[in-house]
Formats: C-alpha cells, structure tokens, sequence
C-alpha cells in the first residue's frame, strides 16, 4: 500500500464491470489499478471494488471521478445512476471529491443528480481531451473489454457528442470489445472450412475467446468467467468458438478454429474500421496523424491504426514521462489516468 500522502489525487473511472484507478504523487502517475465490478448485482460490489483499489493505491486527500456504471440495469435512469454511484463514492472514500463533468467542467457530489447529462459516461471525454494537450491532431482508440471508444482530435476533441446514444449513432462508441463482447454481437455469419455459417444468438463465446485462441489477450485483462463458466485454456476457447456455429471441437483441427477466431478478429476489425467512416472530424484527420491505442485491447486499435493507414502510438508511450514505472498498466486505464491528470492540472 502506498503511503499517505498531502497531495495525492485519485482518479477513479467507475464502469459497469471494472472500477479502474490511478494515483498521482507529485505530478507523477505512480499507480494504476483495475478491479472487476459487476455493478449490475448491486452497489455492494462497487463498495469491494473500490475497497480493494485502496488496499493497491493506499488513501489520498483528493479523488477525481468519471463513470459509465450509471448505464447498468441496475438504475432505472442514468440519472439515478450518476446520483447513487456519486454518493456511494462519497462514503466510501476520505477527502475531497470532485466528478468530472466533461465540457462543463465539474461538479460536486450534491450536483450529481442535476448535473447528470454532463457527467454520465463522459469516461472518453476525458481521456480524448488529455490526449488533445499533447497531440493536437491524432485518433483516440480505446478498446475495452466491453467497448470502444473511437475519438478524432483535431485542436481538441473534434466531436459535439454529449450522451452514449450520440455516440452509438456517430460511429464513435462501438459494442466491440476485447473480452465481454458476444460473438454473435460482431456478425451474423462467418466462414469456417470454406462455408458460410449462420451463428447462434446464444452466449456460447466471447471476444476473449477469439483473442486468448490467437495468443494476443493479456491474461489480467480477463476478470470475468468464461461464457460457460468453464477453463480459460485455448482448448476450452475452441470448444466454446465451435459452439457458436453448432459444431463440437471435434469437427476440427486447432488449425481449424485458429482459423476461425481469426474469421472473427477480422470481423471486430471490420466494425471498428466502418465505424470510423462516419466519426465526427475524420475527413480532416490528415495522414500522418497518430491512432492513440488505449485499453486492454490496444492490439486491435494498432490493428485499426494499420487498417486506417496510420501510424499508431499507445498511449503508455504518450504518458512515459508522467508514468515511467506503471506506463503499461495507464494504457489499460486510460479514463482512470487522464481524470486523474486533468483534476491535477487544475488544482
């Protein structure tokens, strides 16, 4: 556990699945945690979650907040959400608390309730303008376990979109991540031993499945039980991949459904690439201009960068400087650091 500290500052990024923090002593980045919180069963994982970052990052005086959790079922409006995720923020940490509230700026706990469509989901605002301070023109893909968020920079953040369904119509949040997405969620079909195959509708794979099968998902990016409950072995991830076109593994070679789960990263690839066709600024984006590869899954956004024609740098390179000892792990918790230095910013 860090040592306390009169400056530190927390950031804190409350998702729906994961509650990811980073720490800041003197102007530098000095831990990054991420913890699964599956908020959807109740407050009371979001009060562990936060517990055990606590025990990781040890207590400060100040605390920045961004979220999406408001948009679990748990809360019947996301106003409900931001309001009950902000006061239970409140009790659960010492010092004072600030939470983001993008464009206009931020907001006090009590303010949570009516200042809601400012602060709900506004995680990648965050991050995007962080990123707009050191590169004024460049593409910000974050690939989550969950999502990705698709943002053009250009002498800012080139986008007016203030709500997740803005997003979802402009291309720049897509339901493509790299570990909790369905399969079936990225195609209707897909090719297997040169024939074409309706997928199932059912939860029998995941994207971590495809990527763990093709050697590239960081094991700690996995937090959460497999579709069926079962191993995280490539062996399991193939049986679970044959599931989903209705056959049994052993129909197969491992050639076979390597084959296949990369049928399937080509399919979350092409999803992110037609997203990109309609974000906001992406006509100005000259060529030349870097894709910032963010989250667990910053493999696919440098497969996008290359998709896209451009150069691509991930954001732990970005953040060297102010993170040389956690760089990698800020990668994965991009919303979570860059809260964190906006809040330090403007202290």
């Amino acid at each position: 556990m860090k040592k306390p500290s009169d400056t530190a500052l927390i950031g804190w990024d409350i998702g729906g699945a994961h509650v990811k923090a980073a720490r800041i002593d003197d102007g530098q980045v000095s831990g990054v945690v991420q913890v699964a919180c599956p908020l959807w069963q109740g407050l009371d994982k979001l009060d562990a979650a936060v517990a055990e970052a606590l025990v990781a990052l040890g207590t400060a005086p100040c605390h920045a907040i961004t979220m999406t959790g408001e948009m679990t079922d748990l809360f019947d409006a996301r106003a409900d959400g931001v309001a009950g995720i902000a006061q239970r923020m409140r009790s659960a940490l010492a010092g004072d608390i600030t939470l983001y509230a993008g464009r206009a700026g931020w907001a006090e706990v009590d303010e949570a309730r009516v200042r809601a469509e400012d602060i709900a989901s506004a995680n990648w605002l965050a991050t995007a303008a962080w990123i707009a301070t050191r590169l004024p023109q460049s593409l910000l893909a974050d690939v989550g376990s969950t999502t990705s968020d698709l943002i053009v920079i250009d002498g800012g953040v080139a986008t007016t979109s203030r709500s997740d369904a803005d997003r979802l119509i402009s291309g720049e949040l897509v339901y493509a991540g790299v570990v909790r997405t369905p399969l079936m969620a990225l195609a209707p079909a897909i090719d297997f031993k040169g024939r074409r195959h309706r997928l199932m509708a059912e939860y029998f794979a995941t994207t971590a499945d495809v990527w763990r099968l093709l050697g590239e998902l960081p094991e700690h990016a996995d937090q959460y039980p497999a579709a069926d409950g079962g191993a995280k072995t490539s062996e399991a991830s193939a049986r679970r991949l044959a599931r989903m076109i209705g056959r049994d593994v052993a129909e197969g070679s491992m050639d076979d459904w390597h084959a296949l789960a990369s049928a399937f990263a080509d399919a979350q690839l092409d999803a992110l690439v037609d997203a990109c066709r309609t974000l906001p600024g992406i006509a100005a984006l000259a060529p030349d201009a870097p894709v910032v590869c963010a989250g667990a899954g910053r493999f696919v956004a440098a497969r996008l960068a290359r998709a896209l024609g451009h150069p691509a740098v991930t954001l732990g390179e970005l953040i060297a400087d102010l993170a040389p000892d956690c760089a990698d792990e800020a990668t994965t918790c991009a919303p979570a650091v860059a809260v964190a230095l906006l809040a330090e910013g403007g202290r």
